[in-house]
């Protein structure tokens, strides 16, 4: 077991986005949700910025690496066009993650084992420029050890599957994502990696996973977005944060 670390969170304003997009126009302003999220306790901001710019758009990263305190983390597919973005805005972190036009969301973990030869030099070029690249996969054995093996500090855990199952009262499922999630961060961490996760958190399996004490940051969006229509974006990131706390005091336990 890793020395117990403060478990950073990442705020995903991506459908501050969407909603502003569904009517054109600057309102609502994803920076100022970012600004709204590290004031409450936010340890960075992730942006996705996909190609078809349904949400996230270019100007929206531009203005966010300028003038948000805390890191950018720029979620993009290992396409030529992200990459040369990123490296012309050089944010903190990069997540490379599948993509699909067709997706309502990002779905399922990156083929690192199928897409090694065309990763690995999307994984030097953004490393040589100083910016953290994580990759977001499944936790499965042979995607950690070939992330490992690229040269990716990083890797995100999917942990969608095991979302669902709990929300879906699936226990069998359920717990069997979970091992594989405690198994995949127990690998990751021996080889070197630091070890996020994502995909589907809410208040309850946020303080659940905080007690993985290899994973050091999650990111979340759209819970805390829908959330926030009802009780504000400082009210919810306070409640995640507060979420993630408790889980986290239980690791010492």
């Amino acid at each position: 077991m890793p020395a117990i670390s403060h478990l950073r969170l990442g705020v995903n304003v991506d459908h501050v986005a969407t909603l502003r997009n569904a009517r054109g126009g600057v309102h609502p302003d994803p920076l100022a949700a970012a600004r709204i999220a590290i004031a409450a306790g936010a340890d960075g901001i992730t942006a996705h910025l996909r190609e078809d710019r349904r949400h996230i758009r270019d100007d929206d990263i531009a203005r966010l690496k300028a003038e948000i305190a805390k890191p950018l983390n720029l979620e993009m597919a290992a396409t030529e066009e992200m990459t040369s973005l990123a490296l012309r805005t050089r944010p903190h972190a990069a997540c490379l993650v599948p993509e699909r036009r067709a997706e309502l969301t990002t779905e399922g973990g990156l083929d690192v084992v199928g897409q090694h030869n065309m990763l690995a030099p999307v994984v030097a070029r953004l490393n040589s420029a100083g910016i953290r690249v994580s990759l977001f996969i499944a936790a499965d054995p042979r995607q950690i050890d070939t992330a490992a093996r690229i040269g990716a500090p990083v890797i995100e855990i999917h942990v969608g599957a095991w979302c669902e199952a709990v929300a879906a009262g699936q226990d069998a499922k359920a717990e069997a994502e979970w091992e594989r999630i405690r198994e995949g961060a127990r690998l990751a961490h021996g080889l070197g990696l630091e070890v996020h996760a994502g995909h589907g958190l809410n208040y309850a399996t946020a303080e659940a996973i905080a007690i993985v004490g290899e994973v050091v940051e999650l990111n979340i969006g759209h819970f805390l977005m829908g959330e926030a229509l009802y009780d504000g974006l400082d009210t919810v990131v306070k409640k995640m944060r507060a979420a993630m706390t408790r889980g986290r005091a239980r690791v010492a336990a």
